[in-house]
């Protein structure tokens, strides 16, 4: 009789041409650590290449790069010129609510992409569903846009 294994498709039988004994003694085993870590190790090797080339790279600009402070270069810089004011002033509100609004529906968005990959899949369960998301949104957007929560006067 054919039998099958714990793990699908591996067949017992010797007539199939697997050495039952030697088989079942390897999957009995606990793997070792050294096996374990044996695998991670061109991982590792990796890592370790690509930091010390990073550092490298870093420690070579930072003593071969040239180093002529003056007045002009240790000022403030903001938007080709001089400061006009204390770049501590509070911003007002409705900037906060208007970037709140533009994440809320800017992550719509992103929930659209893959509903809209996989609506084969998910059928009219799926199709409704995101209808009645959207009407959510639609909804709470009219009530923003009433309320004048869009408006910079």
């Amino acid at each position: 009789m054919h039998t099958q294994h714990a793990f699908a498709g591996v067949p017992q039988d010797p007539a199939d041409g697997y050495n039952v004994a030697c088989f079942s003694r390897a999957l009995s085993q606990p793997a070792t650590v050294g096996i374990v870590l044996q695998n991670y190790l061109p991982i590792l090797i990796f890592l370790a290449v690509a930091g010390a080339f990073a550092l490298l790279l870093l420690v070579l600009g930072f003593v071969l790069g040239p180093r002529r402070p003056d007045p002009d270069k240790l000022s403030p810089y903001e938007c080709g010129f001089e400061a006009f004011e204390d770049s501590r002033t509070k911003f007002d509100v409705r900037y906060y609510l208007v970037a709140i609004l533009f994440i809320i529906f800017d992550l719509e968005i992103a929930f659209l992409f893959p509903w809209a990959v996989s609506l084969d899949s998910i059928g009219g369960f799926g199709l409704i569903s995101m209808g009645v998301f959207l009407a959510i949104l639609v909804v709470g957007f009219a009530y923003e846009w009433k309320k004048g929560a869009l408006e910079w006067d």
